[in-house]
């Protein structure tokens, strides 16, 4: 076992990508990892911009423009087919702290991808015509996924729940469809133009590339993009609940569910990945506490899980589950209690502890093998202060110790600091 871990080890430390870091006149910063073990090349854009940044009374907008930046910019009607055409493939994904979009393709061909990502950063195709088409896509999202899908509104519910002030009381998505639907032209321009600007982007580029000719075609594509004005208005800081918080709500679904939520901190918090080795060790798999003991062994739950949220901000530890049929939801929220009760008066043993960290390091090094996945990574880390703590990330896991877990759960995973949504089947 432990040469084993020792290999492991060597292992992640050969794969960590290696950088170098520019910073454009107008503030836009980009990372270059180089790995010429392929042909391909990942380039990676991270805006600083997630629904935490928008209007309580205009919520949705940034889930809006990351399908409005798909709908033509000012030069380039359609997006995807010059990237087609050159072997590329593109997506998008919006959270609740960021907005990022990202192109995996031969790096030969790397200028058709920059060329697309600048000129959709200069400015987009804004028309009436390009928006209603979006909002519709969005609204029907909204009600496929959220209103007419079984389990579909439980975000919708607990968001505003678990947070009293913080922009993370409501989804990416937004409160309603209304937001969505209201929205003019005149709004998505003031959105974009202070929030998607070079001054407010991390790009990475990892794959078969020189940094420095890197450095020069993003130069070259970007660089008399104008530095923007930015909104940066406070967010308000969540306070410390201090109560348990409860809802129950009947719904046409088949069977109970029970959603539990733990405040903790944010991820650059040195105490988040503690958590996320909590979560690890209740749901690594099907040899997680939660699975092992309340579905395989007191037949209570159908599935459970658990997981943190990993936002910027304080965020949530989040345990839910599906109760069988014919057990009473008391009696399987009472054994969610003592499940979480046992992190804060047991200590888990060294056997369980390295076990949890085997299987992050594995994943971790799994992880490493994918441009895409190093580009979103440093990207990320850098947004959080220095894009080498990516790096650091085994490191910090491999040092947690029983007691840390047990300190943790005793601080943190405690009723008062609880919050449990009942979604009942209505029978």
């Amino acid at each position: 076992m432990e040469i084993n871990n020792c290999l492991l080890l060597k292992l992640i430390k050969f794969f960590m990508p290696d950088f170098k870091r520019y910073i454009l006149n107008n503030g836009l910063k980009l990372i270059v990892n180089e790995d010429k073990s392929t042909p391909m090349v990942a380039i990676n854009i991270l805006y600083k911009v997630g629904s935490r940044n928008e209007n309580p009374e205009k919520t949705g907008f940034a889930h809006l423009f990351e399908h409005l930046m798909f709908g033509g910019s000012v030069n380039i009607p359609s997006f995807d087919e010059p990237l087609q055409m050159v072997g590329g493939e593109n997506n998008a994904f919006t959270s609740s702290d960021i907005t990022n979009y990202y192109i995996t393709l031969p790096a030969e061909n790397i200028e058709t991808g920059l060329w697309l990502e600048s000129d959709r950063m200069q400015e987009l195709d804004f028309s009436e015509q390009s928006l209603n088409v979006q909002q519709n896509v969005v609204i029907e999202e909204f009600r496929q996924r959220y209103l007419n899908q079984p389990y579909g509104d439980v975000w919708l519910l607990m968001n505003p729940l678990v947070f009293n002030v913080h922009p993370y009381q409501w989804p990416t998505i937004g409160k309603n469809t209304n937001h969505i639907q209201d929205a003019t032209l005149e709004d998505v321009k003031k959105f974009f133009y202070s929030h998607y600007a070079p001054n407010n982007a991390i790009m990475c580029i990892s794959g078969n590339i020189e940094s420095d000719y890197a450095y020069e075609l993003v130069n070259k594509w970007f660089g008399s993009i104008e530095t923007r004005q930015l909104t940066n208005s406070e967010i308000p800081a969540e306070p410390e609940q201090t109560e348990y918080k409860e809802l129950t709500v009947k719904r046409n679904v088949p069977f109970d569910g029970i959603y539990m939520a733990w405040h903790i901190p944010g991820r650059d918090n040195d105490n988040f990945l503690i958590f996320d080795f909590i979560t690890d060790i209740l749901a690594g798999g099907r040899s997680g506490k939660l699975f092992q003991k309340l579905v395989k062994e007191q037949c209570l739950f159908s599935d459970i899980n658990a997981y943190v949220t990993g936002s910027i901000d304080p965020g949530l530890l989040v345990v839910y589950g599906k109760v069988l049929g014919g057990v009473p939801v008391e009696r399987a929220y009472k054994a969610i209690e003592d499940i979480m009760g046992q992190l804060s008066t047991e200590r888990i043993s060294d056997e369980e502890l390295q076990k949890v960290k085997n299987k992050f390091e594995a994943n971790f090094l799994l992880g490493q093998t994918s441009i895409l996945n190093k580009a979103m990574g440093l990207c990320y880390f850098e947004m959080m202060g220095d894009a080498n703590l990516f790096n650091k990330e085994t490191d910090k896991y491999q040092a947690i110790t029983a007691d840390d877990v047990l300190k943790a759960a005793q601080k943190t995973i405690v009723k008062t600091n609880c919050s449990t949504l009942f979604y009942l089947a209505d029978k």
